[in-house]
């Protein structure tokens, strides 16, 4: 396995492959929740914010 294949969080390229699925308009949204998850942990928000 190479190292940008071990970058790769369990099951991103899965729920990737779910969303491309989608029709335009869900993708849209899928997307846009998938990066607000994805910032929140890089961040180290839980689940409530910060506050």
């Amino acid at each position: 396995m190479s190292d940008e294949q071990q970058a790769v969080p369990d099951g991103l390229v899965d729920r990737l492959d779910v969303i491309e699925e989608q029709p335009l308009a869900a993708r849209a949204e899928a997307y846009a929740q998938l990066h607000e998850q994805l910032r929140r942990t890089l961040e180290g928000d839980d689940e409530h914010g910060r506050g």
